[in-house]
């Protein structure tokens, strides 16, 4: 299902900027999208210190904060990602633009390493704000930093909600608008959540489903939700996969590895195409099945990784081709 991340940046809990997120999120939770509100004060995230590590190695120098340990991740999953704070001197408050300021990495992957993330053809950003002045450029410094923030994720800049003269606790519980302009937001992630889903399942997770998943969402993922899980997940994405899919273009770092009983756990796959994980996989009645009969390349050579990469692609590519009818759901070679 649409999975849609909220970052909370507001110091206060149970204020108008958590008021607003969350009616957001319980909307397009009834509408069966799969939510996560991450309150970003709670987080220990270090500030991004402009040493340049990232640019010249593609990852972070802060290797054990939650930045690194969950948000990029996090990320890298999300559908939509929603980005929410109240207005401070014309900008987000300091917890929020911490987090903000480090995706400067992920900026990096993309512009420096030339990387992209299967996502980013898709992925939908939307911001969130109060303030409690009346001036018309309140929010022009808000906005100017979600732009770069969602570039930076790999996410198009859709949507934003924003409310003037709103400061006591409480006062946006009052405005009469807020009902139909989430709603009219959440309208335009309709398509999203009508997508096909196409489950991708191996072994691990480390290789084959993660080649697969990334393929379909790089191709056609505003049409197919392509989702990965292994019948015993590893602990981390295999690093040659990396490497090889990165000759590609395609980055797949920062990828949560699942079981397949998590992945199909409150949602229902339209198909699930496994690579080795056999009786393993779980039975669902109405769901088809199709089996990619591919050698495991984990701890083979990297040339095997390659044979094994062009082949998934190859069948993805067809896969795409036969969704929908006679509409091809695949991305044109260019």
């Amino acid at each position: 299902m649409m999975y849609v991340l909220g970052l909370q940046g507001s110091p206060r809990a149970k204020g108008n900027t958590n008021f607003l997120i969350d009616g957001l999120l319980d909307h397009l939770r009834a509408k069966g999208a799969e939510t996560e509100k991450i309150n970003v004060r709670r987080l220990r995230v270090e500030p991004c210190i402009g040493c340049g590590y990232c640019e010249e190695k593609g990852i972070c120098v802060f290797a054990d904060d939650d930045m690194t340990a969950r948000i990029y991740s996090m990320l890298r999953r999300a559908d939509v990602v929603v980005l929410a704070g109240p207005v401070y001197f014309y900008n987000f408050p300091a917890h929020i633009k911490a987090v903000i300021d480090r995706t400067q990495a992920l900026w990096s992957r993309k512009y420096r390493h030339s990387l992209e993330d299967p996502g980013r053809p898709w992925r939908k950003g939307i911001l969130l704000s109060v303030g409690a002045t009346r001036g018309k450029n309140l929010f022009d410094g808000m906005k100017l930093t979600a732009r770069y923030f969602f570039d930076a994720v790999g996410a198009d800049y859709t949507d934003s909600i924003v409310y003037h003269r709103i400061e006591a606790p409480g006062d946006l519980t009052h405005h009469p608008g807020v009902a139909d302009d989430i709603q009219s937001c959440a309208a335009n992630l309709d398509s999203l959540l009508a997508r096909k889903k196409i489950l991708f399942a191996c072994r691990e997770n480390a290789c084959r489903s993660q080649m697969a998943a990334g393929f379909a969402r790089y191709l056609a993922g505003d049409r197919i939700e392509a989702l990965s899980a292994g019948s015993t997940p590893a602990p981390r994405v295999n690093p040659v996969m990396q490497e090889v899919m990165a000759e590609k273009g395609i980055d797949m770092a920062y990828r949560t590895l699942r079981s397949i009983e998590d992945a199909v756990s409150g949602t229902r796959p339209d198909m699930i195409v496994t690579m080795g994980c056999g009786e393993q996989c779980p039975y669902i009645p109405g769901v088809s099945y199709v089996d990619w009969d591919l050698p495991d390349p984990a701890g083979q050579s990297i040339d095997l990784m390659r044979q094994v990469r062009d082949e998934i692609e190859k069948r993805v590519r067809q896969l795409m081709d036969n969704q929908d009818g006679s509409e091809s759901l695949s991305k044109e070679n260019s």
